[in-house]
């Protein structure tokens, strides 16, 4: 079971690789898709079955076809290549190093002696994710939806603006 998880532990870093380094927007999308798909498959693993069809209905499925679509509203094209700064080229691989340390560094001291282990029990079901949701968190709930709405019109008005 362990083998699965460094899997689509791996798929799904690949595919944040993937998502940074393409140069068009669909197929960065996509990459996206292929993250958030193995993250669900990371989650049914670890026993939280619901955050799994979430994950999948709500990410990969509903939100992923809003980018698609406003990127091709967009008409977004290739990415241009720009000729990089001296400073850019000579500092950015350092600076990732460090920071690459910092995160381990910070994750061993939180987690000292906690292993993942796989289908753990989860706290909360449907039922207490729900009252939660719509009880106690339903005011940043809609405000969500509707920067979403407002950024999906943004998007038409900017299309058709410039054509």
């Amino acid at each position: 079971m362990d083998y699965l998880f460094y899997i689509f532990g791996g798929i799904a870093v690949a595919g944040a690789f993937s998502l940074v380094l393409q140069r068009h927007p669909i197929y960065s999308a996509l990459s996206l898709i292929v993250v958030l798909a193995s993250l669900a498959v990371i989650y049914l693993l670890l026993g939280a079955e619901f955050m799994a069809a979430l994950q999948v209905l709500v990410y990969a499925g509903a939100i992923m076809v809003v980018f698609v679509f406003v990127i091709m509203l967009l008409n977004a094209g290739k990415e241009e290549v720009s000729h990089k700064s001296l400073l850019t080229r000579s500092l950015g691989l350092p600076v990732l190093g460090i920071f690459f340390v910092q995160v381990v560094v910070v994750l061993l001291t939180a987690f000292p002696d906690s292993r993942l282990s796989l289908g753990g029990n989860f706290p909360g079901g449907a039922r207490s994710i729900g009252r939660l949701l719509f009880r106690d968190y339903v005011l940043p709930f809609e405000i969500t939806s509707l920067l979403i709405l407002i950024a999906i019109l943004g998007a038409i008005v900017l299309a058709r603006r410039e054509t």
